[in-house]
């Protein structure tokens, strides 16, 4: 029996390359560059899997066709706001994702953009490679102190509770939580945490806000103007969910006018272009989309991709489809 012929979109690490090319018919893309709406459409048509990732952008434009070859679109990650999952579903194509496999490092990334931007070690770094710094003295960047501090953390699935977890049982904060579903009294239990009904509710509260919710039309420029206008002067924002959550205009003018006490991004609209008002913000550190960029969760990602093919094309339900 043949096996099914798969289409990984960029390249993965190396073990789950080996892994895949052993498992199946795979093609890789050498060139580990982001592919068009015409690459998908023809992808569709003649793979038995096609295997995208975040940058890959599959719309319903890529699916307008009558017929595909394509029966699953395994992404690698666990968001998929890049993929018209509607449109997928409406061609007869099973789609998965990987969760809890990057839960943790990407809750790890999380703290440790709230740590720069209270302690402003973004700034510091930049001083000291341009070489600016003139010595220690006691008004030299001033930072937040962050232990004891109240964060609200928007979006409490499995990383929102991770960094709960580090924040509270690690910092010693306060946790409060929005979500768009009622969390179960035990799992706020763990963290000590209270859920609020509204993000106008949660922003006034918080010296730290963390963003962790999907992505997608439901979600965007979730953050706007009149919801950083509610956050305190001295409050930061943090982002390691998608960037199309912020809108970035009102964010940089934020930033600019000082109503907010700074932010950390990991994620941008449109990456990996970056929108000219943020580039300049001294009180805002950027980070090149690394949540989830350990060796252990980039395997790990690749390893439950394999095993949702596995399990859709030997007749079982694939643990992690989305419907």
């Amino acid at each position: 029996m043949a096996k099914p012929k798969i289409l990984v979109t960029r390249r993965w690490p190396a073990a789950v390359e080996a892994q895949l090319s052993e498992s199946f018919d795979t093609v890789l893309n050498g060139a580990d560059t982001p592919l068009g709406p015409a690459d998908f459409k023809a992808a569709l048509a003649c793979y038995d899997a096609v295997l995208p990732t975040v940058t890959d952008a599959i719309g319903a434009a890529a699916m307008q066709m009558e017929k595909v070859q394509t029966k699953i679109i395994a992404n690698y990650g666990v968001g998929f706001s890049h993929i018209d999952v509607a449109a997928a579903h409406g061609l007869g194509i099973t789609v998965t994702n990987t969760p809890d496999v990057l839960s943790e490092c990407t809750a790890d990334l999380a703290m440790t953009l709230l740590l720069m931007v209270a302690r402003r070690a973004g700034e510091g770094e930049r001083e000291i490679r341009e070489g600016r710094w003139t010595g220690w003295r006691p008004t030299h960047l001033i930072g937040t102190k962050v232990s004891g501090k109240t964060l609200g953390i928007i979006g409490f699935g499995r990383i929102g509770q991770e960094m709960a977890r580090r924040a509270h049982h690690g910092f010693g904060m306060k946790i409060i939580v929005q979500n768009r579903s009622k969390v179960a009294p035990d799992v706020l239990a763990r963290c000590n945490a209270t859920q609020v009904a509204d993000i106008e509710t949660l922003m006034p509260q918080c010296d730290f806000v963390s963003l962790h919710c999907p992505g997608g039309a439901e979600n965007r420029n979730m953050i706007n103007t009149a919801r950083l206008e509610l956050m305190k002067p001295d409050a930061f924002l943090i982002n390691t969910a998608r960037g199309e959550v912020i809108n970035e205009l009102a964010l940089s003018q934020a930033l600019w006018f000082g109503t907010i006490g700074g932010a950390a991004l990991d994620v941008f609209e449109g990456e990996p272009r970056i929108n000219p008002g943020l580039r300049d913000c001294d009180r805002l550190v950027m980070l090149p989309h690394l949540g989830s960029a350990t060796r252990e969760s980039r395997e790990a990602m690749g390893f439950r991709v394999i095993e949702n093919l596995h399990d859709f094309f030997e007749g079982r339900e694939p643990r992690d489809r989305i419907h």
